[in-house]
């Protein structure tokens, strides 16, 4: 079966950085875009960015400029650098899979925990 696994996750003072990895079994990884997400206690969850089959990549306002969404289709994994970070990007952080010309994201990982301390 499909499994993503997000490890990386972690405390890191503000204004420091975190390199988050997916891991991805069970699936044929170069056709499918990879997604990041987040999602904090209380709030719904976030779309952060996403790397098509052909490495383009499309970020949400809110990271744009400081996180950076990376691929390695030799070994599976999708990875998610974060730098300048701050308290409010405390969240859960989860990868998934869509398939290329799907709207919805079909798999999911399990998620890390991000802890950003001012």
């Amino acid at each position: 079966q499909v499994q993503l696994v997000e490890s990386g996750g972690g405390l890191v003072q503000a204004g420091g950085s975190l390199r988050l990895s997916c891991a991805a079994s069970g699936l044929t990884f170069n056709s499918w875009t990879m997604g990041w997400f987040r999602q904090a206690p209380g709030k719904e969850r976030e779309f952060l960015g996403a790397i098509t089959t052909g490495g383009s990549t499309n970020y949400a306002d809110s990271v744009k400029g400081r996180f950076t969404i990376s691929r390695d289709n030799a070994k599976n994994t999708v990875s998610l650098q974060m730098n300048s970070l701050k308290p409010e990007d405390t969240a859960v952080y989860h990868c998934a899979a869509r398939s290329a010309f799907a709207r919805d994201y079909a798999y999911w990982g399990q998620g890390t925990q991000v802890t950003v301390s001012s």
